[in-house]
């Protein structure tokens, strides 16, 4: 029996990346899940990027799960309500983790640039793609695990604190997640439902890779061009740390918390793809990036 055989998961923002990389781990561990995005075959989103939810859904079958495709703009609330109303019909009510990953604010981020001087529709617009669209999923999720009495939510983030990350915007929407799992682990406390944060370290994402002009296999190529690389991480990693925690029966006593793909591998029995445990904390520490 795989261990998460029978639940029921839903990773919204599921396209590609650390997203990916969750719902293909928990295919391999036998759960159904839902893929959300707005990238599908023949209408691309605004990033335009080539990944689809579609070849999201169809690793997870081939890992060993049912992957179930569903375009969603989650900053359009309507289109959030009937996704949650399709998987209450089709799965008896039944939803055992949400997953919120939806970013979109790669192309808006503006590094190097004072807050005053970057274009202000773009700092506010990740705003609403980072925040709003993770309160909007979390308020017609969670009805469902508190019929239930269980349910575990989990915050996608960068950073396991609240220090400064290099721009303003980007900043606020990943400390927000942060603060957004602290605050509705609060309220959710009494009704068995769990909500905490995660974050990788340096994901060694398909955008990574092609910025790097390197592949999955030449990965370590990169490092030529910024030595800190050798330290990434595939999206298999976040992906296998999300598994450990749905699958642990004590995962309630991390509600409200932020946790470290690093920090859980050192708890859990995962690795990366290769059978690595890339530890970006210890790293870190041993260049000095936080002193």
């Amino acid at each position: 029996m795989k261990p998460l055989q029978g639940k029921v998961a839903v990773v919204a923002g599921g396209t590609r990346g650390a997203g990916r990389g969750i719902a293909v781990s928990l295919g391999e561990a036998g759960a159904t899940v839902y893929v959300t995005g707005r990238t599908v075959r023949g209408q691309h989103s605004d990033m335009a990027r080539q990944e689809t939810i579609e070849e999201t859904a169809e690793l997870v079958t081939a890992s060993g799960g049912v992957g179930i495709a569903v375009r969603v703009d989650h900053t359009q609330e309507e289109e959030v309500k009937a996704f949650f109303e399709r998987v209450k019909a089709e799965q008896n009510g039944q939803i055992d983790l949400l997953v919120n990953d939806i970013w979109g604010g790669d192309p808006l981020t503006h590094w190097g640039t004072p807050f005053w001087e970057q274009p202000l529709a773009d700092g506010l617009l990740m705003q609403e793609r980072a925040i709003r669209t993770h309160m909007i999923t979390s308020h017609y999720a969670v009805p469902l695990m508190v019929a239930q009495k269980k349910g575990l939510i989990i915050e996608i983030t960068d950073g396991i604190d609240y220090r400064y990350r290099g721009n303003l915007y980007y900043s606020l929407a990943k400390i927000s997640t942060i603060h957004l799992a602290a605050s509705m682990a609060e309220d959710l406390r009494p009704h068995g439902v769990t909500a905490l944060a995660l974050t990788p370290g340096f994901l060694r994402s398909e955008a990574m890779l092609e910025h790097f002009g390197v592949t999955e296999e030449t990965w370590r190529e990169a490092v030529k061009q910024d030595k800190h690389f050798i330290m990434s991480e595939t999206p298999a990693y976040i992906g296998r740390a999300v598994v450990a925690l749905a699958s642990d029966p004590a995962v309630a006593e991390k509600t409200g918390k932020t946790f470290s793909t690093w920090g859980l591998s050192d708890e859990y029995p995962f690795t990366d793809r290769d059978g690595s445990r890339p530890h970006w904390g210890n790293y870190a520490e041993e260049q000095g990036f936080y002193r």
